[in-house]
């Protein structure tokens, strides 16, 4: 089972653990509304967000806690909780985002370099925002395997 530990960086250059809470600890699947998500009150404009993208379908801003030089998310304005729960309908919203990030590497400088586009999924995904959403990550080199 997965602990989502890790280590960070402190401010002073030392390392420190931190644990990712675990997307149940957040808020439960029941609970997890377009009301209560923060990323839909993001999205909707409801807390303070600098966009670096947004458009009808979906909105990107830097990550708070960023693993790279450039870490974006791109977010579907449309609440969904997890990749597993889109369905075949759901094709062109998937196509839309995954073209964002390519429109927002090519933004960020990275899509010659390189990145790397992350959709977790579920607690043992490393999925804590209940809310479906994609990292665009580049800027350095990405090791593997990433977890």
């Amino acid at each position: 089972m997965s602990s989502n530990k890790g280590t960070a960086m402190g401010g002073g250059g030392e390392e420190r653990e931190h644990r990712s809470p675990r997307m149940s600890e957040r808020v439960s699947a029941s609970g997890s509304t377009s009301q209560s998500c923060i990323f839909c009150r993001i999205a909707k404009k409801e807390l303070p967000s600098e966009f670096v993208h947004e458009d009808e379908q979906c909105v990107a801003f830097r990550d708070v806690n960023p693993q790279a030089p450039v870490h974006w998310l791109i977010v579907p304005k449309r609440h969904v909780e997890r990749l597993h729960d889109l369905t075949e309908a759901d094709r062109p919203l998937l196509g839309h985002l995954v073209l964002t990030a390519r429109l927002m590497a090519e933004r960020a400088g990275v899509a010659e370099s390189g990145y790397r586009l992350v959709v977790n999924n579920g607690d043992d995904g490393g999925q804590t925002v209940p809310h479906l959403h994609l990292h665009l990550l580049g800027g350095r080199a990405m090791r593997w395997p990433p977890g």
